[in-house]
C-alpha cells in the first residue's frame, strides 16, 4: 500500500478504481493564407461558437441558472482580449491559418509563464489550455469527449477545470485527485457545489491508471492499492460519512438555536457570484463574507461600477432579502494584481494592502462604494472594512461615503442611504481598540486567519514556524473574547467569518462569549448548525471558564478536544 498526502479540497470517502485522464494535445499542419480578413472572420466565428459551448455547458450545470455562466465566461481567458488579440496578431503578421495561430499562441503563453508558482496563474494556463483546445478543435480538429466508462472511478489528473468536471458523467465520477490547483480555484469549488471529495497537491502518476484507491478528504489522504485493515476502516469511515451527511440535510430549514433557546445566524463565506447556489443549497442564513477581491484578481483590468454593480445586485437579489455581507476590496499581500502596479515589498502582510489601498486610491475605492450602495437598493447589502487599525481610518471611510452619497444624488442615481457598515477585526490594534470602534460601526466580524497570524507575529505559510500559528493559543483566545465584549458592550453584533468559525472544537467557547454570527464555508453550514445545537449556554460557559485559566495552547486545546461533542 502507498499514501500519498495533499490537501482536501472537499470531504468526503471514496473508494474505487483509478482512471487516469490524460489530456489530448493537437498538433496543427501550418499553411499560409492569402485572405486575411475571411482567415479572421473564421477564428472569429469559431470563438463566438465556443463562448456558445461553455454557456449552455455551465447554464446546464449551475444551480441558479446562468449565474455562473456569466461568471465564468467574463473571467475566462478567452473573454480576455489580450489573448484574442495576440491570436489575431499572428495570423495577419504571419499569414498563417488560424488553428495554427492558437496553437503557437498557446504553446508561446505556457512557455512564458510556465515558472509561475502562484496558483490562479495556473488555473489561468490551465483555462488557456482548454480553450485553445476547443477552438482548434472548432478549426478542424475533433473536439475529445471525457469518457468515464461504465463504472464509477477516481479519475486522477495533473490539473483539471471545471468545464471538464461538467463534462464528466456524475454518476461515474467518484472522487479528484490532481496535482496542481488549490482549495480556491474554479475546479475545486465546482467539486463542492457537485459534492464529489477532491485532493489537490498528490503528485499523480499514469500508472496508477486501473489500481484500487481511496481518497479521504477529510484528512487530505490518497491510498493506493490499500490493505485489507486500511479497507476496512476506511469502509466504515465511508459509511458514518453518508449517515452524517443524511442526519445533516435534515436540518435544513430548522433555526440555529442552543439547547437553551439562544439563536445564533449561521452564513457563507463566498467568493464569487457562482458560490450563491451552494449557499442556498446548503441552507444558509445569509452571506457573511462577500470577498468582493475576487472580481479584481480575475479580471485583466479594473472592474468597472456597471460590472461590479450587477454582481453585488445579482448577489442581493438570488439572496432574497438574507443579509450579505460585502467586504471591500482586500488585495495586496498574498493576493497580488499585476494591474495595480503593486511595488514589490519585503513583508507584504504587513504592507500596503487592503483598505490601506483604497484609502490612498480613492477613486477605485469610490467606484466599489458607488457600486454597492446602487446594489443595496436590490436585497439587505451591508458593508464590511478589512485590515482596520483606527478610528481614524473609520473617518476618513465615513467621508468618502458622504462624498459617493453626494455625487449619487447629484447625478440623480437611486441608492440606498442607509447600508449597514462593519469592519472586520484582525489586527491586535483593532483588538485594543475595539470598545471604540464599536462606537462607530454597526458589527464587527472577527477574521481569525489574519488576528492570529498578526497576534503571534507568524507567518502561517512559513513551514518552518507554522506550527507556531494556533487558535487555540489564549492570547487569541483572549482576544476573541475581548472583541466579542466590546460589540456587546456598544449593542452591536459580533461575527466571525475566519476559519475558526467553522471548528467544531470553538463552539461552546463562541457561544459561552456571546458570538452572534458564524460565516463558514457552504459545506459547513449544515454541521456548524449541527454543533450549535449540541450546547446549552451554561454548559459553553463551563468549558469557558477552563479555558480562561489556561497558559498554554496544549491545555486550551486538550480541554476542548475533553469536551468534544
Amino acid at each position: 500500500m502507498d499514501v500519498y498526502k495533499g490537501t482536501g479540497a472537499f470531504s468526503g470517502i471514496a473508494i474505487g478504481k483509478i482512471l487516469y485522464y490524460h489530456k489530448s494535445e493537437y498538433q496543427m499542419r501550418q499553411y499560409e493564407i492569402t485572405d486575411v480578413k475571411t482567415e479572421l472572420n473564421i477564428f472569429r466565428q469559431a470563438r463566438t461558437r465556443v463562448m456558445e459551448q461553455l454557456e449552455d455547458l455551465y447554464e446546464k450545470n449551475c444551480i441558479i441558472q446562468g449565474t455562473q455562466a456569466e461568471i465564468f465566461l467574463r473571467q475566462n481567458l478567452l473573454e480576455g482580449k489580450s489573448f484574442q488579440r495576440a491570436i489575431e496578431s499572428v495570423i495577419q503578421s504571419e499569414k498563417v491559418n488560424s488553428a495554427y495561430a492558437v496553437m503557437t499562441t498557446r504553446d508561446e503563453m505556457l512557455k512564458t509563464f510556465r515558472t509561475l508558482e502562484e496558483p490562479a496563474i495556473k488555473e489561468r494556463l490551465d483555462n488557456m489550455r482548454e480553450i485553445s483546445d476547443r477552438l482548434i478543435g472548432e478549426l478542424g480538429g475533433i473536439s475529445p469527449r471525457i469518457d468515464l466508462g461504465d463504472e464509477p472511478v477516481i479519475v486522477v489528473t495533473e490539473s483539471i477545470t471545471p468545464t471538464e468536471l461538467m463534462e464528466m458523467d456524475k454518476d461515474k465520477l467518484m472522487a479528484i485527485v490532481t496535482h496542481h490547483g488549490s482549495d480556491m480555484s474554479h475546479a475545486a469549488i465546482m467539486a463542492k457545489t457537485m459534492n464529489i471529495p477532491a485532493l489537490l497537491e498528490i503528485d499523480t502518476d499514469s500508472e496508477w491508471d486501473g489500481r484500487q484507491a481511496i481518497v479521504d478528504g477529510y484528512t487530505g489522504t490518497l491510498y493506493i492499492d490499500p490493505d485489507e485493515e486500511t479497507m476496512k476502516v476506511m469502509t466504515e469511515k465511508r459509511e458514518e460519512d453518508r449517515r452524517q451527511k443524511t442526519l445533516l440535510e435534515e436540518l435544513k430549514g430548522k433555526e440555529n438555536v442552543t439547547l437553551s433557546g439562544q439563536k445564533i445566524n449561521v452564513y457563507a463565506n463566498i467568493g464569487n457570484l457562482s458560490d450563491v447556489g451552494a449557499v442556498l443549497k446548503n441552507d444558509a442564513g445569509g452571506i457573511g463574507l462577500f470577498r468582493s477581491e475576487f472580481l479584481y484578481l480575475e479580471n485583466s483590468d479594473f472592474p468597472t461600477e456597471e460590472q461590479q454593480f450587477a454582481v453585488y445586485k445579482q448577489v442581493a437579489e438570488n439572496m432574497a432579502g438574507k443579509k450579505v455581507i460585502i467586504r471591500t476590496l482586500d488585495i495586496g499581500a498574498d493576493k497580488q494584481v499585476d494591474y495595480f502596479g503593486l511595488d514589490k515589498e519585503e513583508n507584504p502582510a504587513l504592507g500596503y494592502r487592503a483598505i490601506r489601498i483604497c484609502l490612498t486610491r480613492k477613486e477605485i475605492f469610490k467606484t466599489q462604494l458607488r457600486a454597492l450602495y446602487r446594489a443595496a437598493m436590490f436585497g439587505n447589502i451591508s458593508i464590511m472594512f478589512p485590515m482596520i487599525i483606527s478610528v481614524a481610518e473609520v473617518h476618513e471611510i465615513k467621508a468618502i461615503i458622504a462624498e459617493v452619497k453626494e455625487e449619487l444624488k447629484n447625478e440623480g442615481i437611486p441608492f440606498k442611504d442607509d447600508v449597514e457598515l462593519g469592519v472586520m477585526i484582525e489586527t491586535p490594534a483593532s483588538v485594543m481598540i475595539s470598545r471604540e470602534l464599536a462606537k462607530e460601526v454597526d458589527f464587527f466580524s472577527v477574521g481569525t486567519n489574519d488576528l492570529t497570524q498578526y497576534t503571534m507575529a507568524v507567518d502561517r505559510g512559513n513551514s518552518k514556524v507554522a506550527y507556531l500559528y494556533s487558535v487555540y493559543n489564549p492570547a487569541v483566545i483572549r482576544s476573541i473574547k475581548r472583541i466579542i465584549s466590546a460589540a456587546a458592550n456598544e449593542n452591536i453584533i459580533a461575527g466571525m467569518c475566519g476559519e475558526a468559525a467553522a471548528d467544531p472544537l470553538l463552539t461552546p467557547l463562541l457561544i459561552s462569549f456571546g458570538l452572534k454570527e458564524f460565516s463558514v464555508n457552504a459545506s459547513s453550514i449544515l454541521r456548524t448548525r449541527a454543533q450549535i445545537a449540541k450546547w446549552t449556554k451554561a454548559e459553553a460557559d463551563k468549558v469557558a471558564d477552563e479555558v480562561m485559566k489556561c497558559a498554554t495552547q496544549e491545555e486550551v486545546y486538550e480541554i476542548l478536544k475533553r469536551y468534544q461533542r
